[in-house]
């Protein structure tokens, strides 16, 4: 008898264990209740200062003990009900959306976000569970981008990065400032596919090639514009140049010349039979060089050393 009182007594110590104890997780915010009312919760040391921060300027939760323990806590049995949620980054998939631009132009938009939990006694009280949240995100980024797009064009939506990233910012701004009651902060929010319904995407195709093709045709013009300077300017260096070494080989000739009938009449002042002779030598080669037949006197000046040998 003993025995089986014995049994039951551990049993029994084991169901009162099991049931006023539970693990914190280390990605886990905990939610402490008891009889619908929080009393404790469990945040992540990085967030305990903003977490105790937000609720001390709320009445409701005045009593609330902020803990940051993890691993094995304990809680009151049968009494206190334990409440899990994930700290890390969620992502939720939106559906695609219709817009309208700034032209009056219907796009359908496939989006995501990451968000997170940043105050678990906010999110208990307001959004309860993940489904709930996400209805509740979804409603707002929807209300958000539809606003930002009515503001820019389809073609500039469609090619622009830069104005894509501006709405996407502003949407997560104006966002944040709706979900900070729900302890909810969105962290990324991304277009995954812009999409045009069939009868937007012809007319929207052809305004953008059309676009391309005049910017592709400024672009030519510009760089022939461009190759018609550099070329005139090539040109024009060239002719500077041809005519600067053209001027100074005048000069140098003109040197030339003048240095040689200075030799030459240096020559000549020095001893003029010699100078008359290699003068004439001189023209007899040139004459022997080309094919003429030649009569002369042989008594005339240009035969004298031709038929005269002394």
């Amino acid at each position: 008898m003993f025995k089986y009182i014995r049994y039951i007594l551990i049993v029994a110590l084991l169901i009162l264990f099991t049931s006023s104890t539970f693990i914190v997780k280390e990605q886990d915010q905990v939610v402490v209740s008891r009889f619908g009312e929080i009393k404790k919760i469990y945040v992540n040391v990085e967030n305990y200062d903003a977490v105790k921060n937000e609720l001390s300027n709320d009445n409701r939760f005045r009593k609330i003990s902020i803990l940051t323990n993890k691993g094995l806590c304990f809680k009151v049995p049968f009494i206190d009900s334990v409440t899990s949620y994930d700290s890390r980054l969620l992502t939720y998939d939106t559906s695609p959306c219709d817009v309208i631009t700034g032209d009056k132009k219907k796009l359908i938009l496939d989006n995501y976000a990451q968000w997170r939990i940043t105050n678990p006694a906010l999110f208990k009280i307001t959004m309860g569970n993940i489904r709930n949240a996400h209805i509740r995100i979804d409603d707002i980024l929807y209300s958000k981008i539809r606003e930002r797009v009515s503001l820019f064009d389809a073609d500039d939506l469609v090619g622009n990065k830069d104005i894509n990233q501006k709405i996407l910012n502003d949407v997560i701004i104006g966002a944040n400032k709706e979900l900070s009651s729900s302890g909810i902060q969105v962290f990324d929010f991304r277009i995954k596919n812009i999409m045009l319904p069939a009868e937007n995407r012809e007319n929207i195709y052809n305004r953008m090639k059309t676009e391309r093709e005049q910017m592709a045709k400024k672009y030519r013009s510009e760089g022939e514009e461009e190759y018609l300077k550099i070329t005139s300017n090539a040109q024009k260096e060239a002719t500077i140049i041809e005519a600067e070494a053209y001027e100074k080989a005048q000069k140098l000739k003109g040197e030339g010349d003048a240095e040689a009938t200075r030799i030459y009449n240096e020559a000549f002042n020095r001893d003029p039979e010699f100078y008359k002779f290699y003068r004439s030598m001189q023209a007899y080669k040139k004459i022997m060089n080309e094919k003429v037949k030649l009569v002369i006197p042989e008594d005339s000046e240009f035969a004298k050393y031709l038929f005269n040998s002394k």
